[in-house]
């Protein structure tokens, strides 16, 4: 049996990291979800360019915050923000 999927995807997991602290760094959010760090950055690229994460310059470093009111993309669950999905997940709902 394989044990190695989740009920998650690594975009999921990305942005329940970056709700936690938007101040992590690309390293930080790796280790973290357990994939290489330019795997990260590329979900961040599709994250900012789909509108679910807005990038702001903080001197050196980025700093991301989530955009709460996008619906989630699939159409079993695009009745739903992104919100929604982290309330349920972080227990807050």
């Amino acid at each position: 049996m394989n044990d190695s999927w989740t009920f998650l995807t690594n975009h999921a997991h990305v942005m329940l990291c970056l709700a936690a602290g938007s101040e992590l760094t690309m390293r930080e959010v790796a280790g973290k979800v357990g994939i290489t760090e330019r795997a990260v950055q590329k979900i961040v690229a599709e994250l900012v360019a789909s509108e679910y994460l807005v990038k702001e310059r903080q001197g050196r470093r980025n700093v991301y915050e989530l955009v709460p009111g996008r619906p989630l993309r699939h159409s079993l669950e695009s009745h739903r923000t992104v919100e929604d999905l982290l309330k349920a997940l972080q227990g807050t709902e």
